[in-house]
């Protein structure tokens, strides 16, 4: 299936979508983790993309305005191309990451970044890969955690 893309007056893009967030595909860790590399190395490069809207077939919309989430969706665009749901599901993968790593303190332990760059749990990225993203191409953490929790001991409810 491919995702529409059409350019708005404002600048920004439109990817419109025959299916729910929900129903993206999982990826490979490893893409998962070198898409992390890539749109790490495009911000520190600073290759801003445009904003982004992401029309789902439910009706719901994300809005990729953010420049940080711009940047990293222009990555994945230049790297993967946004013009399947493989492509789109990698970067919205990758941009659910970024958001749970800030916000599930659960997760401390599993991941590091550093000046360097960014270690994670084979685990993490195992999870990450295959986890259903909700509504708003999140992660929620019940699913996320009872991934986790089959794979890493040390994972408290």
């Amino acid at each position: 299936m491919t995702v529409t893309t059409t350019a708005l007056p404002t600048g920004a893009l439109r990817h419109e979508i025959g299916v729910a967030a929900s129903a993206l595909p999982a990826v490979r860790p490893s893409a998962l983790e070198s898409a992390w590399e890539a749109a790490r190395a495009s911000a520190e490069a600073g290759l801003w993309g445009p904003a982004r809207l992401i029309a789902f077939q439910d009706g719901v919309e994300i809005a990729l305005t953010d420049a940080d989430a711009a940047c990293w969706a222009e990555a994945m665009a230049r790297r993967e191309g946004l013009d399947s749901l493989a492509g789109l599901a990698l970067c919205l993968r990758l941009l659910a990451l970024v958001e749970v790593l800030g916000r599930a303190k659960w997760l401390r332990g599993l991941f590091a970044i550093t000046a360097e760059g960014a270690e994670f749990h084979p685990a993490l990225l195992a999870a990450a890969a295959r986890a259903p993203l909700d509504a708003t191409g999140r992660f929620e953490d019940g699913p996320l955690r009872a991934m986790l929790g089959r794979s890493i001991s040390h994972v408290s409810a």
